[in-house]
C-alpha cells in the first residue's frame, strides 16, 4: 500500500527500482529504502562497475544475492529464476550501448506482493566520456 492506502501495482514496484537505483549516495539510498519500506516494499541495491560483457554474469548474480538478503526471495530456483529474469532484462536494455565499454553504477531490486522489479543504472564508456542508462525488468512471482 503506498502513503494513501492505494494497493501498489507492477508500474508503482518498477517506478521504485528506478528510483532505487538512481540514488546518488549511500545517504540517499538508505532515506530512499526507508521511504520505499515504510510503503510496504522489500528493496535492496548495490553498486557495481566493470566491463560490460565479462559482467554480464556477475551484474545478474549480485541482483538475486540482494534480492536473497534482503529477503524478498527464497532459495528456490523459481524465486532466484524469477529475479535473475528481470536482471537480464534490464540488461537487455542497456546492451547496445554498453557492449564493449566500461559500467559503473547502481542495481536495484524492488518487490511488492507477486511483483519483482530490477533496475540497473550505469554510467558507460571510457573515463570522462560516459553516456547514461537506465534498464529495468519486472517479473511475476
Amino acid at each position: 500500500m503506498d502513503m494513501a492506502g492505494t494497493p501498489l501495482e507492477s508500474r508503482d514496484v518498477a517506478r521504485a527500482s528506478m528510483m532505487l537505483a538512481m540514488t546518488r549516495n549511500r545517504q540517499e539510498e538508505s532515506a530512499m529504502l526507508s521511504d520505499l519500506q515504510s510503503q510496504g516494499l522489500m528493496c535492496a541495491a548495490s553498486d557495481y562497475g566493470g566491463d560490460y560483457l565479462q559482467s554480464v554474469p556477475k551484474i545478474v548474480e549480485r541482483a538475486v544475492q540482494c534480492a536473497r538478503r534482503a529477503g524478498m526471495i527464497q532459495e528456490t530456483v523459481h524465486d532466484e529464476g524469477t529475479v535473475a529474469g528481470a536482471a537480464r532484462e534490464a540488461l537487455n536494455q542497456i546492451s547496445d550501448k554498453a557492449l564493449g565499454f566500461s559500467v559503473g553504477g547502481k542495481i536495484a531490486v524492488c518487490r511488492f506482493g507477486e511483483h519483482v522489479a530490477v533496475a540497473v543504472f550505469f554510467g558507460v564508456g571510457l573515463g570522462h566520456l560516459n553516456e547514461v542508462c537506465l534498464g529495468m525488468g519486472h517479473r511475476s512471482i
